[in-house]
């Protein structure tokens, strides 16, 4: 037992042992962790104590990252703003306002930004602040708008007038609040047509309005061929249309229709000049619309982020005033006109006539050019308007397009101008310039008293157009296209003869208007087929009532142009002529139906300099077989030694009958008056009227004439000079005479009269300057005969044996006495020259009752040949000078 006990109190004893062994453990694991914990509280102590000042060092170190960043964005956003501003702010797009003032941008150049204030940025220096409008989108004011708000809309809207050419913008104001007063200063752009006012309850419509613009734009004007106008200035040089810019200045919240407006506006209406500037509507987000939040002198712009925008004042009231109504000034004067090289093809003389004649006359509102054709239909024009109206402007433009498209080959004209003046002189040779305008085939100028060389011109018309007509019956067909094709080597151009101030033509009820209304109207009907087209203007309202009188006539003149102020042309119901401005024409063919027109703007095609240019560069390129036109001067005299006729005249046969030329025929062809001295009995000539020099030039001719056709020896002349004051003239036509020619004064005719015993071999010329003033001399008789009757014995018996007499009598009667007086027969005159005699004065002479319509003017004459001629012609006496 005693060992079973002891045995169980060693087993206690240990567990008590190794339990306080246990025990003591634990307590120096617990002092262990105790000591670390407090070391860790010691730690986290000393970290917290230490924590504010790391936090504030690296706050710092961030701070100072941040701001070196910032500042660099900064300086290079003022280094990008400052370039902006010097290459696209120029003038009056950034000019402060004390010294600011319109500065329009040249043709082509693209619009600027425009300022509105600055950015002034910290240790980078301020920088203009600028905005884009025309051709980049709108902008839209909010916020607190009324406290600069005014200010930013009216800087922009000067600016922008003041940075493009007058006229090209155009401002609608939507003010209902304030009933326009927000645009007041604007006013004086109201009266030429640049700024108008809706008033409230406008602004569905004013929407509406600015959407079809824009439709209209893109279909008709960009037509696919551009995306925007700004794109189309940059390839062509021109804006057709203008900038149109919207300002709505508050109102009522739009309805759905008006928001799905502006929508479309703002999407689509920079690509076709239409603008909005928006105050007080709110506006949704668009990448073209420039958001300008304002808050008194400073502002917040989307373009510049969250830099602050000091905002420029207002511009000074007078300055807005007197620059709006210099602008309108210059508007209400007229657009300036279009350019003539955008008429003129690249390339020259490429198109062909057969089917008809087509070229543009100007530019269309839209820009386009706008094409004229003289065909089948239209087959001629009719051109109005008031002097000054550029009419004569406008019939170079079309003249130039036609001539650079269409070779001398395919085009011929012929001009004729009844005015005073030389507006055609220039598409002939000058002395200046010798030059001419290749497919020019006559110029007549000046011939405002000389109806008969219109007339001329018809029957030369007429005759070309029965040429034509022959020659389309031998191929049998009947229009020009057939027959060019039918015919490939004939020569047949499309003939375009233009008569300016053709009323001269048709006033008067004597039988040379009747004629020219008869050829008038056979060539209006019938040219058509035959490619003979007629361009007839006038600047006088008579010139258009002419034609009124004859229905057949003025309906064949389906193509009507109408200038400026331009009556009766166009139908009564069409008055667009009313109200267009300077530069500017109404093209219709269709007779003038309202329906029909189109407002063309005319370029400035009547500059010397710009016709120079491009008549020297057909000239050169001229055919070889092309010679110059013919220019008829009404108010030039023409020379003897400059006749095609008198350079053709030389020495013939005995046998043949020599010409006398004396003057120049009135006539499309240049060609001398011919008075042919044949042995039959009457050949010989009569001067008659009391202007010295006119019938010394008669005389002169005539006798120079019969000289160059005789050599040495081969004819006999005598020169008997009665009249002191044709004594020069006698003296120099006698030293261009034979040296034998005969010199007598009235003595010296009263002895030769009746020695003369003409025996028919060798031509005798009496050239007798004032036959009558020896009247008394010759009325003495000898041996029971006067030299009158030896006169009249010459003047009857002697062009049988080759002795004729081309005498001048100062008035009718003293040749009437001279030939036996009141009834004597006048057979023995068979060619007289009438200057200043009425024509019922010459009754005797001719065989017409009442004797020829004929009223004298300086520098013409009458000239009538019993042999050939059925009524008298008009004639131009050579000049003394030879």
């Amino acid at each position: 037992m005693p060992d079973v006990r002891t045995s169980v109190v060693e087993s206690i004893r240990v567990a008590l042992s190794r339990a306080r062994a246990s025990a003591r453990a634990d307590q120096d694991a617990a002092k262990a962790d105790l000591a670390a914990a407090q070391a860790r509280l010691d730690r986290v102590r000393l970290a917290a104590a230490q924590r504010p000042a790391r936090a504030a060092a690296e706050r710092d170190s961030r701070l100072a990252d941040l701001d070196a960043a910032h500042t660099a964005t900064l300086a290079d956003l003022a280094r990008q703003a400052s370039l902006a501003s010097t290459m696209r702010a120029p003038g009056a797009a950034g000019e402060p306002w004390e010294s600011w003032h319109p500065t329009p941008a040249v043709q082509g150049e693209p619009p600027d930004l425009l300022r509105i204030g600055e950015v002034r940025i910290p240790r980078a220096g301020t920088t203009p602040a600028l905005v884009p409008l025309l051709d980049h989108g709108h902008v839209t004011l909010v916020d607190n708008v009324q406290v600069g708000g005014d200010a930013v809309v009216a800087g922009l809207l000067l600016r922008a007038l003041g940075r493009t050419a007058h006229g090209q913008i155009e401002i609608t104001g939507y003010d209902p609040e304030r009933l326009g007063g927000g645009l007041a200063g604007f006013a004086p752009l109201a009266p030429a047509g640049l700024l108008r006012f809706v008033g409230p309850g406008g602004l569905t419509p004013l929407l509406n309005e600015l959407v079809d613009n824009i439709r209209r734009i893109n279909e008709t004007v960009l037509a696919g061929d551009y995306t925007s106008l700004a794109e189309m200035a940059e390839r062509t040089g021109r804006r057709p249309e203008p900038w149109r810019v919207a300002v709505l200045l508050g109102g009522d919240e739009p309805s759905r229709h008006e928001r799905a407006q502006l929508e479309r506006i703002l999407r689509t209406g920079a690509a076709c000049g239409v603008h909005l500037i928006v105050r007080g509507i709110s506006v949704g987000s668009h990448k073209d619309v420039q958001v300008i939040r304002v808050d008194g002198e400073r502002a917040t712009v989307s373009g510049y982020g969250a830099l602050p925008v000091y905002l420029d004042e207002a511009p000074p009231a007078e300055l807005v005033t007197a620059t709006c109504r210099k602008i309108a000034g210059q508007v209400s004067i007229g657009p300036a006109p279009a350019v003539f090289a955008n008429l003129i093809p690249g390339k020259m003389w490429t198109e062909r006539s057969a089917g008809g004649l087509t070229a543009p006359v100007g530019d269309s509102p839209e820009g386009r050019p706008v094409d004229v054709t003289l065909a089948d239909y239209p087959p001629h024009a009719l051109i109005a308007g008031p002097s000054g109206t550029g009419k004569t402007n406008l019939i170079y433009a079309w003249m130039g397009a036609l001539a650079s498209r269409y070779s001398p080959d395919e085009l011929a004209f012929y001009l004729l101008d009844f005015k005073e003046g030389v507006s055609f002189a220039r598409f002939a040779p000058g002395r200046r310039d010798p030059s001419w305008l290749p497919h020019v085939r006559l110029v007549g100028v000046n011939v405002n008293t000389d109806r008969e060389f219109g007339l001329a011109l018809l029957r030369f018309l007429g005759d070309e157009l029965r040429r034509r007509a022959d020659a389309a019956k031998e191929h049998e067909v009947t229009k020009l296209s057939e027959l060019r094709h039918e015919d490939p080597k004939g020569h047949w151009p499309r003939i375009v003869a233009v008569i300016d101030e053709f009323q001269i033509l048709l006033t008067g009820r004597d039988a040379l208007a009747q004629e020219a209304a008869t050829l008038l109207e056979d060539l209006a009907r019938r040219g058509r087929s035959q490619g003979i087209h007629l361009i007839l203007a006038s600047q006088d309202v008579s010139g258009i009532e002419a034609l009124w009188g004859r229905p057949a006539l003025v309906a064949q003149f389906t193509l009507r142009i109408a200038l400026p102020k331009a009556r009766r042309i166009l139908h009564e119901a069409n008055l667009a002529a009313e109200t267009l401005p300077r530069h500017h024409a109404v093209v219709n063919a269709d007779s003038g139906a309202p329906d029909a027109n189109r407002i063309v703007r005319i370029p400035a095609a009547s500059d010397r300099r710009v016709w120079s240019e491009l008549q020297h560069r057909l000239w050169q390129d001229r055919p070889a077989w092309l010679g110059a036109p013919r220019l008829f001067d009404g108010d030039a005299v023409p020379r003897l030694a400059e006749a095609p006729d008198f350079a053709k005249l030389a020495p013939s046969a005995a046998d043949s009958a020599p010409v006398a030329l004396l003057g120049e025929s009135i006539d499309v062809r240049a060609y001398s008056a011919r008075l042919p001295l044949t042995r039959s009995p009457g050949r010989n000539l009569a001067v008659l009227g009391t202007r010295v020099d006119e019938a010394c030039a008669v005389l002169a001719a005539a006798a120079r004439s019969l000289a160059r056709q005789h050599a040495d020896g081969d004819a006999r002349f005598s020169v008997a000079c009665l009249d002191p004051d044709a004594a020069a003239t006698a003296a120099s036509l006698r030293a261009d005479l034979p040296v034998d020619t005969g010199w007598y004064d009235v003595e010296g005719l009263a002895a030769l009269l009746p020695s003369l015993n003409p025996d028919g071999l060798r031509p005798h010329y009496l050239i007798l300057f004032a036959v009558d003033a020896a009247a008394s001399r010759l009325a003495v008789k000898t041996g029971g005969q006067s030299g009158h009757d030896h006169l009249r014995r010459v003047l009857n018996t002697g062009p049988e044996r080759r002795t004729h007499v081309l005498g001048w009598w100062r008035g009718v009667s003293r040749l009437r006495d001279d030939l036996g007086g009141v009834g004597s027969r006048t057979d023995s005159i068979g060619a007289w020259v009438a200057l200043d005699v009425q024509g019922a004065d010459l009754t005797s002479f001719v065989p017409q009752q009442g004797g020829p319509a004929w009223y004298p003017r300086p520098w013409r004459a009458l000239y009538f040949d019993r042999a050939r001629h059925r009524t008298p012609e008009i004639l131009i006496p050579y000049g003394l000078g030879g």
